[in-house]
Parts: C-alpha cells; structure tokens; sequence
C-alpha cells in the first residue's frame, strides 16, 4: 500500500494527498463515483484501461499512461456537485 500525507481541510473541499507511487506517472488522480462501474465503463469508452481492481475501487490507464482510480464517493456534497455525463 503506498504511503500518503494529507493535509488538514474542510470535509468538502478539494482533497490534494502527497502519495508514492510504484508507476512511471507523477500525477495521479480520484475521480469519485456513485456508481463506480457505470464510470469505469464510460472512461472505457473514452480510451482507459483497467489496470487492478482494489477493494472497491479501479485503477486505471488513460491512453496517455498517466493512472488515475475511480473510488467511491468521500465528499458529503457530491450529489449537489457531481458532474452528469449525457451519453
């Protein structure tokens, strides 16, 4: 499991983690979900790769090589701020 620093901040706003990573990119973001596969399959669509599964979230590849995960939801906000996709 990577190590991770976290910085103190207000439950809803921007979460930023100082995290060591075993891959060659130097940023790697969290994109939250409420339904973590619908998400995963969109990203799909758009050129991701599952790289592993872990717990209940996915690790995936942008076609760039940069990773990212989808995880469940952590803000207390998220559904008055989430994005909608329109497919």
């Amino acid at each position: 499991m990577p190590s991770t620093s976290c910085w103190t901040r207000p439950s809803d706003d921007l979460h930023i983690e100082v995290q060591k990573v075993d891959h060659p990119s130097r940023v790697h973001l969290d994109i939250e979900a409420d339904d973590i596969e619908a998400e995963v399959k969109r990203l799909e669509k758009l050129g991701a790769k599952r790289v592993a599964q872990v717990r209940t979230w996915w690790v995936m590849e942008a076609p760039t090589g940069q990773r990212f995960c989808v995880v469940r939801v952590q803000r207390s906000d998220f559904e008055a701020k989430a994005n909608v996709w329109n497919e």
